[in-house]
């Protein structure tokens, strides 16, 4: 693609290595009719993702296994490797053979994923949010080198492992320029004019190209963009997230970051950033409809029944698939051997099944639900209606 000369920021010596220090957003960028056809695509998509949200009578139980599961994936992009099914079993109180560092810091992307969209009421996407996000993402995690919510005071550098400062593939901003370069992120955040998907795509290049904290850069990053499509009112909850689009085409992600640090290739970072909310817009979508279409089947079944809890169990399989006896007694507030009998009636009936061989403390799975939220996500194929 032909794409004007740009200068996307300057290297600056020090000493052994240079330094990349982006230049303030935004970016010359051409308007292309591929560009113009990628946002499009992507408007359209992420429009049909936000209705299908607006109209769940209760969105925010849906939501909870999705952010589940954008947190293992962009944990997994870091090394972490637990699964879906390992989180929402043990948070339902299932034993589970994983590592709890693994678990641990899955979770701590849950807490700033949630503490962030908390704090959208109150402050706006800035910097002061992204120290707090840290601070939570980083918490009591493995090694001793995160300092949770402090800016980097050394040099870090991007490279294969074992790589050094002379063999990295990318040196981001030395310590001294990291506040100067969040600033004019924070002020081109609050004042782009630009369509929105846009200015999220060339925001999320500034901050990776940043780096700004010692570890958890990437998250962080990842983070900030289900945020901003919230705080814009894009989407009404974080149903969409680009974790899964960046891990199957982790090659293109880290050749279009380059791209524009080399050479300016905004278009190009452009596009592969619009597709990648389209495609995962339209596979969120997609599993949205699904879950829904199977909790309708499952509520009709169940209507007729004498007592209500069967079917309040049913509501609240939307949240974790996984449930227990004692969980849902809790939850509902009715007695151990009332969640028992609804559990064992759901389970007669095959909506759940036992999942663990235990005599006590059993747990219980709605394999269906689980199964549409563990399945690779679908990002080929046409981006239709």
């Amino acid at each position: 693609m032909s794409q004007r000369k740009v200068i996307p920021g300057q290297k600056v010596s020090q000493g052994t290595y240079s330094a990349f220090i982006p230049a303030p957003l935004p970016p010359v960028f051409d308007w292309t009719p591929g560009l113009v056809r990628s946002l499009s695509d992507a408007d359209r998509l992420i429009g049909r993702l936000a209705g299908e949200g607006g109209q769940l009578a209760n969105p925010h139980v849906l939501i909870r296994p999705f952010i589940r599961r954008e947190a293992v994936l962009s944990s997994r992009i870091e090394g972490t490797q637990a699964t879906l099914g390992e989180l929402l079993a043990a948070e339902a109180g299932a034993v589970v053979y994983r590592s709890p560092e693994d678990l641990r810091e899955v979770g701590n992307y849950i807490v700033a994923l949630e503490h962030g969209i908390a704090q959208l009421h109150k402050l706006p996407l800035c910097v002061r949010l992204i120290r707090e996000l840290h601070d939570k993402l980083m918490t009591d995690v493995r090694g001793d080198h995160a300092t949770p919510g402090e800016f980097r005071r050394s040099q870090n550098w991007i490279g294969k492992p074992g790589s050094t400062l002379a063999t990295a593939s990318f040196i981001p901003p030395p310590p001294g320029e990291i506040e100067p370069c969040l600033a004019a992120w924070e002020k081109f955040l609050y004042a782009s004019e630009l369509p929105p998907l846009v200015t999220i795509a060339l925001a999320h290049f500034q901050f990776e190209a940043i780096h700004p904290f010692l570890d958890g850069n990437g998250r962080i990053g990842r983070l900030l963009i289900a945020l901003f499509l919230i705080e814009q009112k894009i989407l009404p909850a974080p149903l969409l997230y680009l974790s899964a689009f960046f891990e199957s085409t982790r090659r293109d992600y880290y050749e279009g970051l380059r791209g524009v640090s080399e050479r300016g290739a905004w278009n190009d970072w452009l596009e592969y950033f619009l597709l990648g909310v389209a495609r995962t817009s339209q596979d969120a979508l997609s599993r949205a409809t699904r879950i829904n279409v199977i909790l309708a089947q499952w509520q009709r079944q169940v209507a007729g029944e004498s007592t209500n809890t069967p079917l309040r169990i049913v509501d609240l399989l939307a949240s974790n698939p996984f449930i227990t006896a004692t969980g849902i007694a809790g939850e509902l507030g009715v007695a151990f051997t009332t969640a028992q009998r609804a559990i064992e009636r759901l389970e007669r009936i095959g909506i759940v099944k036992q999942a663990t061989a235990a005599k006590r403390d059993r747990v219980y799975c709605a394999q269906a639900l689980l199964d549409i939220l563990e399945e690779p996500a679908n990002l080929t194929g046409s981006l239709s209606d």
